[in-house]
Parts: structure tokens; sequence; C-alpha cells
């Protein structure tokens, strides 16, 4: 269920319904960013949701939307009965203050939709604290919102005192505080990985990890691959994993006491078109694994009709990241849905070397696995042959 709280409606409203606003500024990619937005309200917890379109050429500068959009946002939401609105656009601290005043409910920009899906999904102790950096980190940004114990002033000697310390400058204080907390635990967690992947490159294992567009489905592959019960979570929603999940597989026919590679596997989370540079630290533990992996499987959904603008924008991350130079091998999912219209490639793709390069698969019927499986042994052969694998320590440090 979507939070609501810092802003009372009018009337009791439905704190499941969302009105959600897409404006579009120009672009061939509306439509897909309307689609988009409403899955991530749903994952989000709305179960009723009403779209509100609109064309603009700039936004508007107090209101983003302009007042006679917001007049009908405010209509909108009033017929759904909604106790959030949800724009597919990131809004500045003064947009989002003045829309919540002008409408009466609690105003989401997209950046905090992802954010709160991020702390739903979050298991782990760790991943936990990163989702609480990127809140406290995204809400330094937003502590001038209008409400009056933002107002009050605090300290003075008796009652000629000066005006003493503002309740806002408190807040920030206690956030930069806080913020300082988390990046020490943080940096203590990332000391114990090092430690783990430098254990794993002594023992020659191969390191693999799973990347691709969110709900593509990497952890049902990751689930196929290693085991059922290997445990990643699995549903049909945007950000459904958050958490690193690791396990080891046996490739090449092999088996735990015979001959054969062992790799060890790590499951991702996903990617989204114009992920905001604070939620890249969000995940910081999942995209360390990225960086230091031998090998990326990039999973793309096969039965999207944006799988190739999905593919585009998890390889613009990639390089953001500084993990453009990793070897990758494509893996179409979904072959059970997509069908073969025609424009899927055939299920094994080589290079101009003659090296295996897309795979297609569907994990929930197990089709395919055993050419992805070959594919991983083949990417992982001259290593194996050189008995040295690469932990990548020398990639920059991402920040937080």
């Amino acid at each position: 269920m979507l939070d609501t709280t810092g802003v009372i409606p009018r009337r009791a409203a439905d704190q499941a319904a969302a009105v959600l606003v897409c404006l579009d500024f120009g672009g061939d990619e509306y439509e897909d960013g309307v689609a988009e937005i409403t899955r991530l309200a749903e994952s989000a917890g709305a179960k009723r949701n009403r779209v509100v379109r609109g064309a603009r050429k700039q936004p508007d500068a107090r209101l983003y939307a302009g007042s006679g959009k917001v007049a009908e946002i405010g209509f909108a939401a009033d017929e759904l009965n909604a106790a959030t609105v949800i724009f597919n656009h990131t809004l500045s601290p003064g947009q989002q203050r003045n829309l919540e005043k002008e409408l009466g409910r609690k105003v989401l920009d997209r950046t905090e939709l992802i954010l709160r899906i991020f702390a739903q999904r979050a298991r782990t102790s760790e991943g936990k604290l990163q989702v609480e950096l990127a809140q406290l980190e995204h809400l330094s940004t937003r502590l001038v919102r209008g409400w009056t114990h933002l107002e009050r002033q605090r300290g003075g000697l008796g009652k000629t005192g000066g005006p003493g310390e503002t309740q806002i400058e408190l807040d920030r204080r206690y956030i930069a505080k806080r913020v300082a907390v988390l990046k020490e635990k943080l940096k203590d967690l990332q000391k114990q990985r090092v430690i783990r992947r430098r254990a794993r490159s002594r023992r020659d294992v191969f390191s693999v990890s799973l990347v691709g567009y969110t709900n593509a489905g990497k952890s049902t592959l990751f689930n196929a691959l290693t085991h059922p019960s290997a445990g990643a979570y699995v549903a049909d929603k945007l950000f459904a994993t958050l958490d690193t999940t690791t396990r080891k597989v046996w490739t090449a026919g092999g088996n735990p006491d015979g001959p054969g590679l062992q790799v060890v596997v790590s499951d991702t989370v996903g990617f989204i078109r114009g992920l905001p540079h604070a939620l890249v630290a969000a995940f910081r533990a999942t995209l360390e694994e990225t960086v230091r992996a031998d090998l990326l499987l990039h999973v793309v959904d096969s039965a999207s009709g944006a799988r190739l603008r999905e593919a585009e924008d998890v390889n613009k991350v990639l390089a953001e990241i500084q993990a453009a130079e990793i070897p990758q091998l494509a893996v179409w999912n979904k072959i059970d849905i997509a069908g073969n219209p025609g424009g899927l490639p055939p299920a094994v793709e080589r290079d101009e070397y003659g090296r295996i390069s897309r795979v297609l698969v569907s994990a929930r019927s197990g089709a395919g696995l055993a050419g992805l499986r070959a594919a991983i042994a083949e990417a992982a052969q001259p290593q194996q042959q050189s008995g040295h694998f690469p932990i990548h320590d020398t990639s920059p440090e991402l920040s937080i």
C-alpha cells in the first residue's frame, strides 16, 4: 500500500488508488512510459489507477503541468477518490510542494515512487541500509515543504534570546549524521564482499552476473540455472528483486562429484529507463557484483515490443557503472510467450569469431537452458586454461 503520510486529503481517500500523470514533451517513448509508470504504480500497491495525459512544449515552472491540467488532475482524483497523485517525471521540491497544496493530496514523482518500491522489496539488512541512504539523500533536497513545523525557531536565553536554530537546520543536521553512519556501515559490508571475492578468485571460480531490464525474468532464470530451491524471489512486478543472491552452478555436463566447471552466478536488481543517478547508489551491492563479474548474462524480455530499447537502456547503465567492457552474453528470455514471429534470431547465434553471442531460452519451461550452460562454459574456457579468473579490483570504486 502506498504511504501517503505528509498531506491530509480533503476527505477520506482510497490509499490503494492513484492518479498517474504522463505528459508528452515529444519523443518516441511516450506510450512505453505510460505503460511503465502504470506497472510501477501497481508494483507499489496502487490497485486502482487512472492516467491523465497531456502534451506540453516544456514543464510549467510552478506546477509542472500548468494550472488547467492540474485542475483536470484534481477532478480525476476526486472521481477516483485517490489518495495519491504520481507524476511520471522528476519534480522540483517547489513544484511538488505547490502541487500538494493545489490538490490536497500526496504527490510523488518518478524517483520517489521507485524509492518506495525499493523500500518494499529490500529483504536483507544491507539492502535496507542502501534504501534508507537513498531515501535520506533524496529527502535532504526536499526539506522546504511548507509544513508549519519547519518554520519554528528554537533556542535563545530567556524571553529575549536569539532566534536559535530553525527546525529545518536540525532536520538537515540529523540527516547528515545518519547518512554518515549508513555510509560507514556499508563500507564495512563492502570490505566483507571484497574478501569473499578474493576467496573465490583463489579457488579459480568463474563469476557470472545476471543483468537486464526490470521484469525481464532474471530471477526465474537464476532459479532455473541453479535450483528452484535457490530462493530468488519471483513475481510479475517491477523491481521484484533488490537484494543480491549468489549460488554455485556446475556447467558443461559436470556435477559436484565429477568433472565440470564451477561457476558462481549472481542475481541482480533490474534496470529501468531514465534511472536517476541517486538511485544507482541504492543498489550498490548488486552493482559491485556486476562490475566484478567475469561474464554478464544480459537477459532480454523477447516478448516485449520495446526489447531493443530496453537492452540499450541497460547498456547505458552498465557504461555508467564502468561495466561496459565486461564480456556479455545476450540471453533472450520468455520465448514461450513471444513465440517466433519472424523477428527473433536463431536459437543460438555466434559472432564473427565463432563464439556463442546470443541464446534463446525460456526460464519457465527450461527450453534452451542446455545451450546457455554450454555458452557459459565456452566463455570461461580461455580463463580456465590459463588458470586465472580476474576479480576486476582495478575498476573504479562506486561512490555512495
